[in-house]
């Protein structure tokens, strides 16, 4: 027989971001697992996406972006990632205010960097038991290209990985 584990050692881990399949996931998760949720540690993640310093300038330039050249300052990476910071903290406490509606506690945390290795880290950090994640199903030709996100994790996470597609 196999020991038995404390619940409060099971860590699930939400991660969120300003999409609604994040927000889906969220909802489908404390419907569908509210027993184990509040049995377990709830974790809701969000990651604070680096500037993309070429894209920087390019929407208000457009293709003049191609003929005058302009770099970056301290100041304007710093005022995108403070911008980065306050909008992931938002996603947080929005995420937090809707488990609290429903009788559950949660820790939420953010980090500035790539996803897929703030992500990581964080599995390992918290010593995650499960990883939620929303699906981004309309978006076919981008993964095509790049990849998703959930998939990544399905394929080198070093917990068990869910994705939750939200129906069409």
């Amino acid at each position: 027989m196999g020991e038995e584990t404390k619940g409060s050692d099971q860590k699930v881990m939400l991660v969120i971001d300003e999409n609604e399949y994040s927000y889906y996931a969220l909802m489908w998760m404390l419907e569908n697992f509210k027993e184990s949720v509040t049995k377990s540690t709830l974790v809701i993640f969000a990651a604070q996406p680096r500037p993309n310093y070429t894209n920087v300038f390019a929407a208000p330039l457009g293709f003049a972006r191609m003929y005058s050249p302009m770099s970056t300052t301290p100041t304007l990476i710093e005022s995108i990632q403070e911008r980065n910071k306050k909008v992931s903290l938002g996603l947080l406490e929005k995420a937090k205010s809707i488990c609290a509606s429903r009788g559950i506690n949660v820790e939420t945390f953010t980090e500035a960097g790539d996803p897929k290795e703030t992500i990581s880290d964080a599995v390992q950090k918290y010593k995650i038991k499960l990883l939620v994640m929303g699906s981004h199903a309309n978006r076919t030709v981008k993964r095509a290209f790049q990849g998703s996100l959930s998939n990544y994790f399905i394929n080198n996470a070093k917990c068990p990985v869910l994705v939750v597609k939200k129906p069409e």
